[in-house]
């Protein structure tokens, strides 16, 4: 797994420069995407991108499609696999509507059933697994989507920039007590808490299942400013989670006044946490820096925790048992 992602720089370049076919879609204001784990991050990643556009967007992570897709709507369908369940059953229920679909897949199922029915299908390959592919299939998507999802060249440029950076700093190269990553690991005790502000949700929600994949521990998310008016009143008992606070680096006014407020309670009641902070720029280096940052996290906390962060046994079990 570490080799694929040492080369997360290149794999990034090479899949936005690859001459894959963009697609072509006119008067779209509805984008849902469509899919689950490694490849429902994709439709998490995309959402905060286009949060500030006039596209609405849609994120399905289950069977059911919205009732509100219409000829106007795009439904992306994502499995890295091909063969996901839940996207394979929703992708059956796309010709109840009027609206444009495309898929992406590194073959499998999905593949046959698009070209079976003359549905947009793109193929993208895999990298050791749907997680790992993760970069492979969002560089990718951008170049296909680009005429849709408003990112400019100067934006992924400056992305694959700035992963290059980190690369140095947080690869399988650098096993040393500076590097980032490994300091972050070493910090997480206990159950982790994650606390983020709305923008940077997708990278809060991609943390979360990188430690339960690769670190096979449980793994909690909560919006600060939500957990402001709930959460917060369960660190007045003790217990064995341990809080961790994202923050991006130019957060809204008010939520950088919550940060402060909620570091200056964990102080004064003597809990420990820890903190993590995006990088200046666009929305899209921000949530790719965080990405990289934090999947590297848990690979390297599953190492010192002597686990294998590859197999997935308990996924496995569940789609063996799926009819």
């Amino acid at each position: 797994m570490y080799e694929v992602y040492d080369k997360w720089p290149e794999i990034a370049k090479k899949s936005y420069n690859s001459d894959i076919q963009v697609a072509e879609f006119k008067d779209i204001d509805h984008i849902v995407f469509v899919g689950m784990g490694g490849s429902g991050a994709m439709g998490d990643i995309f959402s905060s991108i286009l949060s500030k556009t006039n596209t609405h967007v849609s994120v399905v992570k289950g069977y059911v499609l919205p009732k509100t897709i219409d000829k106007n709507s795009l439904v992306i369908f994502t499995s890295v696999s091909g063969n996901t369940v839940e996207t394979l059953s929703a992708i059956k229920e796309i010709k109840k509507y009027d609206c444009n679909t495309i898929s992406f897949s590194s073959g499998g199922l999905l593949e046959k059933y698009c070209k079976k029915n003359n549905f947009e299908h793109r193929r993208i390959i895999k990298n050791h697994s749907p997680r790992a592919s993760f970069i492979t299939y969002l560089y990718s998507m951008i170049k296909i989507l680009e005429d849709i999802v408003p990112i400019k060249k100067n934006q992924v440029t400056n992305s694959i920039k700035e992963l290059k950076i980190l690369n140095e700093k947080i690869s399988s190269k650098n096993l040393t007590d500076k590097n980032p990553a490994i300091k972050i690991a070493k910090e997480i005790s206990g159950i982790p808490l994650i606390y983020y502000p709305w923008g940077l949700q997708a990278s809060a929600i991609r943390f979360k299942n990188s430690l339960q994949e690769n670190t096979k521990m449980h793994a909690i998310v909560e919006d600060v400013v939500e957990a402001s008016h709930n959460g917060v009143v369960a660190w007045e008992k003790k217990s064995e989670i341990f809080p961790i606070i994202l923050k991006g680096h130019d957060d809204y006014i008010k939520t950088k006044e919550r940060w402060e407020i909620i570091k200056t309670y964990f102080e004064n009641n003597g809990i420990k946490y820890g903190e993590i902070s995006s990088i200046k720029g666009d929305i899209l280096s921000k949530l790719i820096y965080l990405v990289y940052l934090l999947d590297y996290t848990s690979i390297y906390k599953a190492v010192l925790n002597k686990i294998d962060p590859t197999p997935v046994k308990s996924i496995d079990y569940i789609k063996s048992q799926l009819k």
